[in-house]
C-alpha cells in the first residue's frame, strides 16, 4: 500500500484529497493513511477522531497523518492522539514539501512527542494561491472540479472555517482558463468551479476580477468545453457579469446552490450575514427571470442561538418563497471560539426537531420538482453505467450508456429519488 486518503466534509476537500494523494505518493510515502478532516460541525470533528481510532485498530501498522480544517484549528488535540503520527496544516497539505518533510520525519523516527507531530503553519499568513492541475484525473471522467479560490474574508458568527482556511485568495484568471482547457481537451465533459467563498473570487487579484468575468473568459476561450457548473455561492456577492452569463450561455448549467442560512432578518443579523430575507427572495426571482428553468438549492441552519419558533417558521417559508429544490440542512453546531457560541443557545432536542422538520419541507420540494420533470427532454451527462445528471443536477437512472457522453433523454417517471427514462 502507498497512500490512502479519507475525506470528510465539502467538495473542495474532495478535490484537495486528490492533490494530497498525488503529492504524498510523489514524496515516497508508503503504508500511510491521510485523514483530510472537516471542522464545520462538532460532529464532523468527532467522526474524524472515531475513524482514526477504528483505522488504527484495523490496521495497526499503518501511519496516520491528519490534515484539513479540523487539523488546522485543533492541531494539538489530534497530535495528542496516540494513533496519530503527524498533523499537517491546511495550506501545507497542498505542497509537496510538506509530504517530503513527513517522510523524512518518519524515516528518522521523529514524531513521538505531541509537539514534534505538528507541522501546521499560520494560515492567516498565506496570501497567494497556486493552481493545482490534477494530471491524476482519469481521462474521460465525466465531471471534474477546478479549485479557483480558497479562504474567506467574512466572519459569520457561527463559522470556524476562516480559521481553518485563512483569508480569501484566488487563482489568477489565466491559470484557471488554462486548467479548464487542459481538462476539456482530455475529454472531461463537465467542469465545476469550486472554492470556500466562490463569489469573492478575484478581489485579491490585480484588477479585482470577479466570478462572472472568470466564467465569461472560460466559456469564451474554451469553446470545446461542453458544460460548466459553479458550486455554492453567496447571492449578495453575485456580480453583473455572472448574471449575464446565467442568462446568455447555455453551457453554464442552470443550477445554483446558495448560502442563505436563515429566512429571518434578526437571525441573519446575528449571524453577521450580509443579506436580508428580501435580498434572498429577490435574487431568486431575478435569476428565474433570466433563466426560467433554473434549479436552486440552499444551505439553511436550524436552531441558531436565540432562534424562536416564529423565526424558524420564516426559514421554512423561505423554501417555498425562493422555490428551492435542494435543501442542505445544518443543525446548529456550537463551535468554540466563535461569537455564536457565547449567545443564548437553543436546546439540543429543539435543534434536532427543527432540522427534521426542515428536511421534510426540503424533501417535499424535491418531490415536486421530480414530478414536474416527467415528460421533459433533458440533456443528461452520463456519470456511470447506472446514473446520469440533468443540466439541473437531478439524478437520472440509466442503463448501458457510455460514461462521459451528454445525451438528450426524455424523462418518463421517477421513483422518489431519481428520474427514470
Amino acid at each position: 500500500m502507498s497512500v490512502d486518503v479519507l475525506t470528510f466534509g465539502c467538495r473542495l476537500n474532495a478535490f484537495e484529497s486528490e492533490v494530497i494523494a498525488r503529492e504524498a505518493e510523489r514524496a515516497g510515502l508508503s503504508d500511510t493513511v491521510v485523514i483530510n478532516s472537516c471542522a464545520v460541525t462538532n460532529e464532523a470533528v468527532a467522526q474524524a477522531r472515531q475513524s482514526i481510532r477504528r483505522l488504527k485498530r484495523e490496521r495497526p501498522d499503518v501511519r496516520i497523518v491528519v490534515t484539513g480544517c479540523a487539523a488546522q484549528t485543533q492541531a494539538e488535540m489530534f497530535a495528542e492522539m496516540a494513533e496519530v503520527d503527524r498533523v499537517v496544516g491546511n495550506d501545507d497539505k497542498m505542497r509537496g514539501e510538506a509530504w517530503r518533510d513527513a517522510r523524512a520525519a518518519f524515516d528518522l523516527g521523529f514524531g513521538v512527542g505531541t509537539s514534534e507531530k505538528i507541522a501546521v503553519a499560520d494560515i492567516m499568513a498565506v496570501k497567494e494561491m497556486a493552481p493545482h492541475l490534477l494530471d491524476g484525473f482519469k481521462a474521460g471522467l465525466p465531471r471534474v472540479f477546478v479549485q479557483v479560490q480558497n479562504g474567506c474574508d467574512h466572519r459569520c458568527t457561527f463559522c470556524i472555517i476562516p480559521y481553518g482556511r485563512g483569508n480569501s485568495r484566488s487563482v489568477p484568471m489565466g491559470a484557471v482558463v488554462d486548467q479548464v482547457r487542459a481538462l476539456a481537451e482530455r475529454g472531461h465533459a463537465e467542469i465545476v468551479l469550486t472554492g470556500v467563498d466562490l463569489t469573492s473570487y478575484g478581489a485579491d487579484l490585480p484588477g479585482r476580477a470577479t466570478l462572472g468575468q472568470l466564467t465569461k473568459q472560460i466559456l469564451r476561450h474554451v469553446p470545446e468545453l461542453k458544460r460548466l457548473r459553479i458550486s455554492s455561492i453567496d447571492s449578495i456577492e453575485a456580480d453583473r457579469d455572472l448574471l449575464d452569463v446565467i442568462a446568455e450561455d447555455e453551457r453554464l448549467m442552470p443550477h445554483l446552490h446558495l448560502s442563505l442560512q436563515s429566512g429571518d432578518d434578526l437571525i441573519l443579523k446575528r449571524m453577521k450575514r450580509r443579506h436580508s430575507r428580501h435580498d434572498a427572495i429577490e435574487f431568486c426571482a431575478q435569476v428565474r427571470r433570466l433563466r426560467p428553468d433554473i434549479t436552486l438549492g440552499a444551505d439553511i441552519i436550524a436552531g441558531f442561538p436565540t432562534e424562536t419558533e416564529e423565526m424558524f417558521a420564516r426559514s421554512q417559508d423561505l423554501v417555498e418563497e425562493c422555490d428551492l429544490t435542494f435543501l442542505h440542512v445544518f443543525p446548529y453546531s456550537k463551535r468554540p471560539g466563535t461569537p455564536a457560541a457565547r449567545m443564548p443557545q437553543v436546546a439540543g432536542e429543539v435543534i434536532k426537531a427543527r432540522a427534521k422538520r426542515l428536511r421534510a419541507v426540503g424533501e417535499a420540494a424535491l418531490q415536486r420538482r421530480l414530478s414536474a420533470e416527467v415528460g421533459a427532454t433533458r440533456q443528461v451527462l452520463i456519470e456511470s453505467d447506472k446514473q446520469g445528471r440533468t443540466e439541473h443536477f437531478l439524478p437520472v437512472a440509466i442503463s448501458g450508456e457510455k460514461p462521459g457522453a451528454v445525451m438528450p433523454l426524455v424523462i418518463k417517471c421517477h421513483d422518489g429519488a431519481r428520474l427514470s427514462l
